[in-house]
């Protein structure tokens, strides 16, 4: 059943982001084109997705339950450090650059998009580049 509510959550969330558009870098570059021509509908988007979870966010960070009544798993760890920062800073560049976050790169790869499969290539690559990292007790 677990997997099965995965799947419907994870094709919900592809289908809102083919439809909102956001699977499209250009749309998200032009978000972040704020010298140009300008693009606010990536920040509607997300005032959107902050509104629907909100209520549900604050039920489960209080219950401390699921809907499912297994126990949340909530980070707890408010800590900025420089692995975060640096984290931060990475993933932002990544995505100025491609246009690409993971959601959205995972729907257009799965599209077969080129530049989706690049950066989802790319994204694979550097995940496993940190773990490595990690492995040796160098992060």
């Amino acid at each position: 059943m677990r997997a099965l509510i995965a799947l419907a959550s994870g094709l919900v969330f592809g289908f809102g982001l083919l439809l909102s558009g956001m699977a499209n870098p250009a749309k998200v570059l032009g978000f972040l084109d704020l010298a140009g021509a300008w693009d606010p509908s990536l920040a509607l988007v997300m005032i959107g997705a902050i509104a629907v979870a909100f209520i549900p966010m604050q039920w489960t960070q209080r219950s401390g339950v699921t809907l499912r009544g297994e126990a949340a798993q909530i980070p707890t760890n408010r800590q900025i450090d420089r692995r975060l920062i640096i984290g931060s800073l990475v993933f932002g560049a990544g995505w100025g650059v491609a246009g690409f976050c993971p959601g959205p790169g995972l729907v257009a790869a799965s599209a077969l998009v080129p530049q989706a499969l690049l950066f989802v290539a790319a994204m694979l690559a550097g995940m496993w580049l940190f773990s490595w990292y990690e492995r040796r007790g160098t992060a």
